[in-house]
């Protein structure tokens, strides 16, 4: 399998001068030539996933069908209203409508999609970031939004978006910040919060 050129193109030089940054300018090192977009199509066809299948395709498409109509009876419960006085319910049922929507267009149309990746250990990050943001909204009313915003960003951070813990603890607490700078000393929400 071939190396693209950013890899390749410091094989062959010594370390000192890769460090010094002369290793790229020397007349007589040679640079590899560069990937055609043909052959970079090939080597990323080559690295990706194994496809799904149909029998992953509809079951993802049956999972956010259900999460879909759950979402529609509970928006429906909350109260639609109208147009000029909406009730709270009102903008999660239309986007629990599109859900339903596009879930059925994929169940019923695009079951033998070939883009779609088999389900892998990778697949877990998105339910950790929902199961994650479900525990945030139901601490929030109980101990206000700081702390499970700042351990929501942490988690996201540190361990779904593999940072360092020092960027990680050092962006939630920026974050947390400026949420409660924007939402409750500036805009004077309802928001719950501590201090």
């Amino acid at each position: 399998m071939e190396t693209t050129p950013a890899v390749a193109a410091g094989k062959g030089v010594s370390p000192d001068r890769q460090q010094d940054g002369d290793a790229l300018s020397s007349p007589n090192e040679e640079l590899p030539e560069a990937l055609t977009p043909e052959e970079l199509a090939a080597q990323w066809e080559e690295e990706k996933p194994p496809a799904a299948g149909p029998l992953a395709n509809a079951a993802s498409s049956l999972v956010v069908l259900a999460i879909g109509l759950g979402a529609l009876a509970l928006s429906v419960a909350m109260g639609l209203g109208t147009p000029e006085k909406p009730e709270p319910g009102l903008w999660p049922f239309l986007t629990s409508c599109v859900m339903v929507a596009l879930a059925i267009f994929q169940l019923v149309w695009g079951r033998h999609n070939r883009d779609a990746e088999k389900f892998t250990r990778m697949s877990l990050s998105p339910l950790t970031g929902l199961a994650t943001l479900a525990a945030m909204v139901t601490l929030m009313p109980v101990i206000g939004f700081e702390l499970p915003s700042l351990i929501l960003c942490i988690i996201w951070m540190k361990f779904l978006g593999s940072e360092t813990w020092r960027s990680a603890l050092l962006v939630s607490a920026i974050v947390v910040a400026a949420f409660y700078g924007i939402f409750v000393l500036a805009l004077g929400t309802s928001i719950p919060h501590l201090f």
